[in-house]
């Protein structure tokens, strides 16, 4: 759940970002109460406000980094805007969701297009090759970072992704979270940016390890 306080703030700044390109605030709203409403749907137990909330607090710490931080911001809301756990489309149609949504308001085309390939770089593990600019690396960082929590944020996660994938057998769920987790500790690194990877690469391939070994018992 997400405050009401959190709320009014996330509203906050989507406003503000959306003025960046002379939105007034009365058309950004609609887009905005469309994207709450897909975040705060039941099914979603970790796709949702919560995680943006923790992304922005990532991707602001970091801003000062980023080549284009309206941008990303813009990206951060878009990423898991389409979540469907039996689809493998998601990040393509949450993409075509942002063309959508920021098209008719006036956001620049170009801004857009960076939205949608910053979207797209979200699907981590059909995206094999490292992101290549500051502000890819920022995004899919800020999504992985929930594997680098605690050990009590990353079971109530755990737990979670297992809940929205509840209509699967439980042992063709362990088979295939398995799966997940052993492809990103194969990795050479999980987080590419610096302070991240130093924050929480060991945290979170010490949490990877430790699901594993309870999905396998």
């Amino acid at each position: 759940m997400i405050s009401p306080e959190r709320l009014d703030a996330l509203q906050t700044d989507w406003v503000r970002l959306l003025e960046r390109y002379r939105i007034p605030a009365a058309e950004a709203y609609p887009p905005f109460d469309l994207l709450v409403a897909a975040y705060s749907a039941p099914e979603r137990h970790y796709h949702n406000l919560e995680h943006l909330g923790e992304m922005f607090r990532i991707v602001g710490r970091l801003a000062a980094e980023a080549d284009d931080p309206v941008a990303l911001r813009l990206a951060v809301w878009f990423h898991d805007a389409v979540y469907d756990p039996r689809a493998d489309d998601n990040e393509v149609r949450s993409g075509e969701l942002a063309v959508d949504l920021l098209g008719p308001l006036g956001v620049p085309a170009v801004v857009i297009e960076r939205v949608v390939r910053l979207v797209r770089a979200t699907a981590h593990l059909s995206n094999p090759d490292p992101p290549g600019d500051r502000d890819t690396v920022l995004l899919v960082d800020a999504d992985l970072a929930i594997l680098g929590a605690g050990e009590d944020r990353y079971r109530r996660y755990a737990a979670d992704i297992r809940k929205e994938y509840g209509f699967l057998p439980d042992r063709e769920y362990r088979a295939g979270r398995a799966a997940v987790l052993r492809r990103f500790l194969a990795r050479p690194q999980i987080f590419r940016h610096p302070v991240l990877a130093a924050e929480g690469e060991e945290r979170a391939r010490a949490n990877l390890t430790a699901e594993l070994r309870e999905l396998a018992g």
